[in-house]
């Protein structure tokens, strides 16, 4: 028998206290944090997890099409991964990376004002004036701490052409430190096949699983398959500092969500077929019009969603999620605990540790589906 306490090595606890951050820990090696994507896309390990049973079967991704319930509907998150770090020095020398985390994308072109996270030996100054690598620069306006800046960026006609020139993947920094493969493999691996909107500062990871070819068995197999637009901010980099998670809050992502898509949405959930979000993204999106809903018809456009999904959370649309494999109290993990139940999603992290499989963003993924009997 596993021992129940929270910080047990090894252990998941069966009977914590499921607002209590400790008790979303769990142990796991950092040779098995993923540095690179799996080759093809498909390849990917794939842990299926039966929402009503805990019951794990081991696949991989080119395996989803069978394994999805007749008459699913598949939703994605089509936001696009910007370029937004940026590499630059100071007039000593020193060197300072800059990651954007204003609006990015559609009619946010300016050059000016734009909020950045700073990673430097010294703290930055106002009027500070940085070279980029790549060419162009940026003077610091406002230099508040905490490892926070407003700057503004000149050296082309806009950020778009900026970033195209200077701007760097922006991995997260469990990746090779946050740094871009010198083969630019990145560019490609680190954005969603279906990426169509500009505007996100990270990847909705688990869609980085889906190649071409598995999209088109999924609409050879009747798979319906929607799209809708979460920008995805600097809140997937932030963790929670709060032990008691209702006192936590996911920062604001903006998002938009087509009429066609609402009006599909609507007619999948009056036939009661399954909805399975890709990503804790898009479970956050439908998760929000569902609550500004309410009992009538799922209402489109654009918006900001500042939900926080925490146990409890009673899901009105989405009843199946693929997610890759996230980080130790995190928000993330918190939202698929909510969502699969808290010692359940341990159990099953506890399983793909021993099993060996890939963790974060380049790594494995998982399924959790309601399995027929």
């Amino acid at each position: 028998m596993s021992d129940p306490r929270p910080d047990a090595p090894g252990s998941q606890p069966q009977r914590a206290d499921p607002f209590d951050l400790a008790s979303y820990r769990f142990d796991l090696p950092a040779a098995q944090i993923a540095q690179h994507p799996a080759e093809p896309r498909e390849s990917a390990r794939l842990l299926v997890i039966d929402k009503a049973t805990g019951a794990l079967a081991h696949h991989t991704v080119r395996d989803l099409p069978a394994l999805l319930p007749p008459g699913a509907v598949l939703v994605v998150n089509n936001t696009r991964v910007v370029p937004a770090r940026l590499v630059g020095h100071k007039a000593s020398g020193g060197r300072v990376e800059l990651l954007l985390t204003s609006p990015l994308g559609g009619t946010h072109d300016t050059l000016l004002g734009h909020e950045a996270l700073v990673r430097s030996n010294k703290p930055v100054r106002e009027g500070q004036v940085l070279t980029l690598v790549g060419g162009g620069q940026a003077r610091v306006r406002e230099a508040p701490g905490g490892g926070r800046a407003v700057v503004d960026l000149a050296g082309a006609e806009s950020l778009a052409a900026l970033l195209e020139r200077a701007g760097r993947v922006p991995l997260p920094p469990y990746i090779r430190g946050g740094s871009e493969d010198d083969a630019g493999v990145d560019r490609d691996r680190y954005q969603c096949t279906y990426a169509e909107h500009d505007g996100a500062v990270a990847a909705p990871t688990a869609g980085l699983h889906l190649s071409a070819p598995v999209l088109a068995e999924l609409d050879a197999r009747g798979v319906e398959r929607l799209a809708v637009t979460l920008h995805v901010g600097p809140g997937t980099f932030l963790p929670v500092r709060d032990a008691d998670l209702r006192g936590h809050r996911v920062l604001g992502e903006r998002y938009e969500v087509s009429a066609a898509t609402c009006a599909a949405l609507d007619r999948a959930r009056a036939e009661g077929r399954p909805i399975i979000a890709v990503g804790t993204t898009t479970t956050r999106v439908l998760e929000t019009l569902a609550g500004d809903a309410g009992e009538g018809p799922l209402r489109p456009g654009r918006g900001v969603t500042e939900l926080t999904i925490l146990p409890g959370h009673r899901f009105a649309i989405v009843s199946g999620l693929m997610s890759n494999f996230h980080l130790p109290e995190s928000s993330l993990l918190v939202l698929v605990s909510a969502f699969l139940g808290r010692a359940r999603a341990l159990d099953a992290y506890q399983t793909a540790v021993s099993e060996g499989y890939r963790f974060y963003s380049y790594g494995d993924a998982t399924l959790m589906i309601d399995r027929p009997a």
